[in-house]
């Protein structure tokens, strides 16, 4: 199974000077497919930073990547030589993304703007229905688009359209119980592995509760798990209701 992290890069989202849109669009695309995100980093232009966060994704063997921005041609676009470093072995001026770029720039293209071909060896380009200008993927798992939104999105849509259009189908279960979570976790530690467990503790006019959402790809394992849960209650008298 896949697990989705999204890279969001730059500063001046930190310092508030723009706000971000890429976190939502990114839930909302994978959650549509049936997916959800493991991990979310919002980065500032720091090549250090960034390759340390890249290789964290890396080592997660079965990580899948979006990155938002850096790819451009200006001093502080970091992501093409971090992402050559980490993900590949060099970067090398791609043929199809220099064409692409000449014929948008012409002259203009030169010296700066042509630098944007060069890529991390193996890259395959993401075409750029604004100004042409590619994103590029590696081992159609690591992703890299710019930091407009009208330019990226369209890039991740098709990314997950052709690699990831469907996650497997899974069993769920979701039930509010009234009690504290801290009662819970003597049951919470007999779920299998196999079963994922979320517990939303609330307080409302001060009466606790506890929201339990147990999900797996495995119909009997869901139902065994939930029964287990729900005897629990039954037999230490704790009242609960379905969602």
């Amino acid at each position: 199974m896949p697990n989705f992290y999204s890279v969001i890069i730059g500063t001046e989202l930190l310092n508030g000077r723009r706000k971000d849109s890429h976190f939502e669009f990114v839930n909302s695309e994978l959650l549509k497919r049936g997916w959800s995100q493991k991990a979310n980093f919002v980065v500032k232009d720091d090549p250090v930073f960034l390759e340390d966060v890249f290789k964290l994704i890396k080592s997660d063997k079965d990580s899948v990547m979006f990155s938002f921005g850096g790819i451009g041609s200006t001093p502080d676009d970091f992501t093409r030589e971090v992402s050559a470093k980490v993900f590949s072995d060099s970067l090398v001026r791609h043929e199809g993304a220099e064409k692409i770029i000449v014929e948008r720039m012409g002259e203009m293209a030169y010296p700066h703007r042509i630098k944007m071909a060069d890529l991390p060896r193996g890259s395959k380009l993401l075409e750029n229905p604004v100004n042409k200008m590619p994103g590029f993927y590696l081992e159609i798992r690591f992703f890299f688009t710019p930091g407009f939104p009208n330019m990226a999105h369209p890039m991740v849509e098709w990314a997950l359209d052709t690699f990831y259009p469907k996650a497997p189908k899974k069993f769920s279960s979701n039930f509010v119980v009234f009690i504290s979570e801290a009662e819970l976790i003597d049951v919470m530690e007999k779920l299998p592995s196999e079963v994922e467990l979320s517990c939303l503790p609330q307080l409302e006019s001060g009466v606790r509760t506890s929201e339990i959402y147990l999900s797996s790809e495995h119909e009997e394992l869901l139902k065994k798990s939930d029964k287990m849960f729900k005897s629990f209650l039954k037999e230490k008298n704790i009242k609960y209701k379905e969602k």
